[in-house]
């Protein structure tokens, strides 16, 4: 049999380059999930907390990564359940001007390489 016939587990890869047109905007609405998630500061996790905050402020790329979740994407999807998810976030340069910026060939790793649940950084994601 096919592995389509096989399997009803499906990997669906998305990328995107995002521009960040307001950091204080960003960096405000992750530090309003933290405080959500964490409730009042100074509790067990205000360590963790702690460094969740100053990684939101101090990088883009963190603060952005903090509030994407990729049970939302799937979430209202009927007939599907996410089994698995990995998720990360980093400044790249990008030349949106550049026709070549965009090249999907030229992948870096092996794509099975990111198989862990979870985020690629410190910062808690919100799911």
């Amino acid at each position: 049999m096919s592995t389509s016939e096989t399997s009803r587990f499906v990997r669906l890869r998305v990328e995107m380059v995002l521009e960040i047109t307001d950091p204080a905007a960003l960096s405000g609405t992750a530090l309003e999930s933290i405080a959500a998630e964490y409730g009042e500061p100074g509790g067990e996790s205000a360590e963790e907390r702690t460094r969740a905050e100053s990684a939101v402020r101090e990088d883009g790329a963190e603060a952005l990564a903090s509030l994407i979740d990729p049970f939302d994407l799937v979430g209202e999807v009927p007939g599907v359940e996410l089994a698995q998810a990995s998720w990360s976030s980093e400044t790249v340069d990008y030349d949106p001007d550049d026709p070549d910026a965009w090249d999907l060939d030229d992948e870096d790793g092996d794509p099975d390489e990111d198989d862990d649940a979870g985020s690629g950084g410190d910062v808690p994601h919100n799911g």
